[in-house]
C-alpha cells in the first residue's frame, strides 16, 4: 500500500450505508476505498431473511445482498480492504485514517460503522439468533405470525417493537426489570388497549430454554427472586444499541448516547466527514435508509471536493 496515495473518498464501513456511499462515489469518478472490519454488509449479513428491502419479491438473506451491494460498487471501480481502524485524524484538509493494514489518507471520509443490539449477555443467546433470539421486530416480525413472543426492555424501542408485533403474534410478553416503563407516555394507553399484550413486571430473562430453536425463557422477579419457566416462540431484545463512534476519540460531535450527530446531509461537525447508516443520529434505522444516506453523502462530498 502506497501511504502517499491520496483517496478521494475513504469510507469505514462495509455495510450498506458503506457501499452504497462506495457505488455513487465510484460512479462519480472518485478514487474510493472501503476499510471494512469482518465482512461486507455488517449487521444485515446476519440475517438471514429481508422482505422489506425493495426489489427481491421473496426476500434475500443479508449475506447474499451484501455480497450484491460490493460486487457493484467494485464493478464500478470501489476497492475494499479488510482491515480494522484504530486512529482517525479528520481534522485536516487531507483526512488520515490508521488501520491494522497501514495508514490510509483521504480527501473525504464516510464513518459507516453502524450501531450493535446490547444483549442480555446470556449463553447461547448469539448462537440463537435467527432461531427464536432476534433485537429487530420490523425485520423479523412476521417470522412469529400467530406465535408467542416476548419482549425485553421498557423504553420507546421495546414499546414499539411490541405494538407492532402485536398485530403479527398471537400474544406479546413485555418482560421489564422495573414496575413502570420508561417509554413516552404516549405509549401507555395504547398498550393497555391490546388486549393481547401482556406484562411481566419486576422481572429479568435469565436463562434462554432450546432445542434446535428456542422453546422459551426463565424469568427471575427481582424483588422475590422466584424464577420461572414461560414458553415462547421468539424472544425480541429491546434494551437498546451501542453505536460504533469509540474509535473517534471524540473528534466528531455526538450526542448523549454516542450516535454521530449529523442531519439528513449526512454532514458531522467536521467538513469532508460524513456519517451513514446506523451510526447516524435518525428516526429510522432500516437498510432503505441506511442506503438513501449513502447517496446524499457522495452527493454532499462531491460539493465539498469542488469547493
Amino acid at each position: 500500500m502506497n501511504e502517499n496515495h491520496v483517496y478521494d473518498m475513504i469510507i469505514v464501513g462495509g455495510g450498506p450505508g458503506g457501499y452504497t456511499s462506495a457505488l455513487y462515489a465510484a460512479r462519480a469518478g472518485f478514487d474510493t476505498i472501503v476499510l471494512e472490519k469482518l465482512s461486507a454488509g455488517g449487521q444485515m449479513s446476519l440475517t438471514w431473511q429481508i422482505d422489506n428491502y425493495p426489489g427481491f419479491e421473496n426476500g434475500i438473506d443479508g449475506f447474499s445482498l451484501a455480497e450484491k451491494m460490493q460486487k457493484q460498487a467494485e464493478k464500478f471501480g470501489a476497492k475494499s480492504e479488510y482491515a480494522e481502524v484504530f486512529n482517525m485524524d479528520l481534522t485536516g484538509k487531507l483526512k488520515r485514517v490508521e488501520t491494522s493494514s497501514g495508514i490510509y489518507i483521504g480527501k473525504t471520509v464516510v464513518i459507516a460503522t453502524g450501531a450493535n443490539p446490547r444483549e442480555l449477555g446470556l449463553a447461547k443467546e448469539k448462537e440463537l439468533i435467527g432461531h427464536g433470539v432476534a433485537y429487530c421486530a420490523s425485520c423479523d416480525g412476521m417470522f412469529y405470525k400467530d406465535k408467542i413472543v416476548v419482549v425485553v426492555g421498557g423504553g420507546n424501542s421495546a414499546v414499539s417493537d411490541a405494538v407492532l408485533l402485536s398485530r403479527i403474534a398471537k400474544k406479546v410478553i413485555i418482560v421489564h426489570r422495573r414496575d413502570t416503563l420508561r417509554a413516552t407516555k404516549i405509549y401507555h394507553d395504547q398498550l393497555m388497549k391490546t388486549e393481547n399484550i401482556e406484562f411481566r413486571w419486576n422481572n429479568t430473562v435469565n436463562e434462554l430454554i432450546y432445542g434446535e430453536r428456542l422453546t422459551g425463557v426463565r424469568l427471575k422477579d427481582t424483588v422475590t427472586g422466584e424464577e420461572n419457566i414461560i414458553e415462547c416462540d421468539g424472544l425480541f431484545v429491546s434494551i437498546g444499541r451501542k453505536p460504533t463512534t469509540d474509535f473517534l476519540d471524540n473528534q466528531i460531535k455526538l450526542d448523549n448516547k454516542g450516535y454521530i450527530v449529523a442531519g439528513e446531509n449526512t454532514e458531522t461537525s467536521i467538513p469532508g466527514v460524513y456519517a451513514v447508516g446506523d451510526v447516524r443520529t435518525k428516526l429510522l434505522r432500516q437498510i432503505v435508509t441506511a442506503v438513501a444516506d449513502g447517496a446524499m453523502a457522495v452527493h454532499m462530498a462531491e460539493e465539498y471536493v469542488e469547493k
